[in-house]
């Protein structure tokens, strides 16, 4: 995984867009105005930051080493991966569907209808 194409796997998701509201070093992904992926810029290894559910944050950090409390973020709602190629390409796609899901169920019934074309 590299930064393109977790640009474009985000963007592919309905209702997302890419922001930059902390300046040029940092995308930001938002559904519904609301963020499900941060991604600094400026780090030599790439990694993001998304949210979880918190029992299930704790499993993750405890599982896996690549998977960190969510830096400059609510640590028990938010997680940091640091995509160093120890899990697959399948698990990143999890953890991001995750995180999306998660905020899509938070938005307003109204708005999540919109979001599914209802």
């Amino acid at each position: 995984m590299d930064i393109e194409w977790l640009q474009s796997y985000c963007l592919q998701k309905p209702a997302v867009e890419e922001t930059l509201p902390f300046g040029p070093d940092v995308l930001v992904y938002k559904v519904g105005g609301k963020v499900f992926l941060l991604c600094p810029l400026d780090t030599d290894t790439l990694k993001f930051n998304v949210k979880c559910d918190p029992d299930k944050a704790e499993e993750l950090r405890e599982q896996y080493s690549c998977v960190l409390p969510g830096y400059h973020m609510n640590k028990k709602h938010w997680n940091t991966i640091v995509v160093d190629g120890s899990v697959s390409l399948k698990l990143l796609k999890e953890w991001i569907d995750h995180s999306y899901e998660l905020v899509v169920k938070s938005l307003p019934a109204k708005m999540r209808q919109q979001l599914q074309g209802k």
